[in-house]
């Protein structure tokens, strides 16, 4: 690997999937101003996620729809007068 080009600022964070609520704690350089106090009583930065490998459909088998906008619901009334 290529020396220098590497962050040294590695922390505890923790990532929080905001489709189904599931949070994990790894280390990151990740920026945030948010905090969350994790299962061993300590408060750790934490970053949300839209989607992560619990709700994502190619790691889980399932068709899950994440619809954050009403996009779906917006094109369905859209187009039903012409089906």
């Amino acid at each position: 690997m290529k020396q220098g080009i590497h962050p040294e600022s590695y922390r505890f964070v923790v990532f929080k999937d905001m489709s189904n609520g599931h949070t994990f704690l790894s280390r990151s350089t990740a920026n945030t101003k948010e905090t969350i106090q994790w299962e061993d009583g300590n408060e750790y930065p934490l970053v949300k996620l839209e989607i992560s490998n619990t709700s994502h459909p190619f790691y889980t088998g399932k068709n899950m729809l994440v619809d954050t906008a009403g996009r779906i619901d917006k094109f369905k009334k859209r187009y039903a007068k012409k089906a």
